[in-house]
């Protein structure tokens, strides 16, 4: 646990080892306390522009004038009843046991985590487009890393299954008047992301929007789970890291839900993890099922979100809680995702 004096004094400077890795790569902030408006400006100057993940860490009620500085850090954790203060506040039961599970997942993919609270603080700034273009570069840096090639070696692929079943398709379509409906149709395999489900999804999207008469796109999966991420039996099958980049700025189903949000209506249920949330957030409305429940888990990957979470995500819950998200691995249940506003609404409330 590092001070406000010692932040200001640049402890949030990220040291390397001689072959270029982070050393000590996150800091937990002692935000307990009462804080002075200069030393708050001097820690919160010094938070904006430090390399190492910042976390901070408030047991109590959090001091007004500390305001800036958890503003400028990737997030703060704080007692359940502060939560609402502001977006920067994550509240939880337990702040330091929390803190202690989120530096232990973390540093165990240090450049993932330096990367992703960087990424975060630009994709921030940057419209839609832009903000894909700089999660996909850092996407596909991190796929050719050490940090993924571990992931990669220590989990077994699948045999190759569309999981639609004997002669379905992964992405089913019903027009009914002015309404598409959009179904994920690989139930099996909990609609996992593969090529298959993105061409299908990218294409239906590109038809509504040449389309003026789909006055609405209603998107859902079939089977017990909205969405439970990317296939991870195709991770990392891609030889050249510099093409799938390109295609997957193509082939964005992210963007293609973007390009006509105000038309596009998500139903999510069960499982939404990965990009079944990173997707499901560009659209207009998203209402969730009560067995719904959201979670980013590319960190322990050694990635960051690829399919648009860190713009999605981002803009509907702010950086700090998309970077909770992701640099703790944790699931948030359907309340708390409609209390943050990564859903619209849920039927079952």
């Amino acid at each position: 646990m590092i001070t406000l004096e010692e932040l200001a004094d640049g402890a949030g400077t990220l040291e390397l080892s001689p072959v270029g890795q982070p050393v000590e790569p996150l800091a937990l902030v002692d935000l307990d306390g009462p804080g002075s408006p200069a030393a708050a400006l001097a820690a919160a100057q010094a938070a904006t522009t430090a390399q190492r993940v910042l976390i901070g860490v408030g047991k109590g009620p959090l001091d007004p004038a500390l305001a800036p500085v958890a503003e400028a850090l990737a997030f703060t954790l704080v007692p359940l009843a502060e939560e609402d203060r502001s977006a920067a506040l994550v509240g939880v039961e337990n702040p330091a046991a929390a803190a202690g599970a989120v530096a232990a997942y973390a540093n165990a993919s240090p450049v993932a985590a330096v990367t992703l609270t960087g990424l975060l603080r630009l994709t921030e700034r940057l419209d839609v487009p832009d903000g894909l273009v700089a999660e996909s570069t850092a996407y596909s840096m991190l796929l050719a890393g050490p940090e993924f090639a571990r992931w990669r070696a220590r989990t077994p692929r699948r045999p190759a299954d569309d999981g639609a079943g004997a002669g379905q398709e992964p992405v089913l379509l019903d027009r009914e008047g002015p309404v598409l409906r959009v179904a994920l149709n690989r139930p099996a395999r909990h609609n996992a992301f593969s090529r298959g489900v993105r061409d299908g999804l990218v294409e239906a999207l590109e038809l509504a929007r040449l389309d003026p008469t789909v006055a609405r796109v209603e998107v859902s999966g079939n089977g017990p789970s909205f969405c439970s991420g990317g296939d991870l039996d195709e991770f990392g099958t891609t030889p050249d890291v510099t093409a799938a980049h390109l295609i997957r700025l193509r082939r964005s189903a992210g963007h293609s839900v973007h390009r006509c949000a105000e038309r596009v209506r998500v139903r999510v249920h069960g499982a939404c993890i990965g990009a079944g949330i990173e997707i499901p957030a560009f659209a207009g409305r998203v209402e969730a099922r009560g067995d719904a429940y959201f979670q980013l888990p590319e960190l322990r990957m050694g990635l960051v979100p690829g399919a648009g979470g860190t713009v999605s995500v981002t803009r509907r819950i702010g950086r700090w809680r998309t970077a909770y998200l992701v640099l703790s691995g944790e699931r948030v249940d359907v309340r708390t995702a409609l209390r943050w506003g990564l859903v619209d609404a849920c039927a079952d409330l």
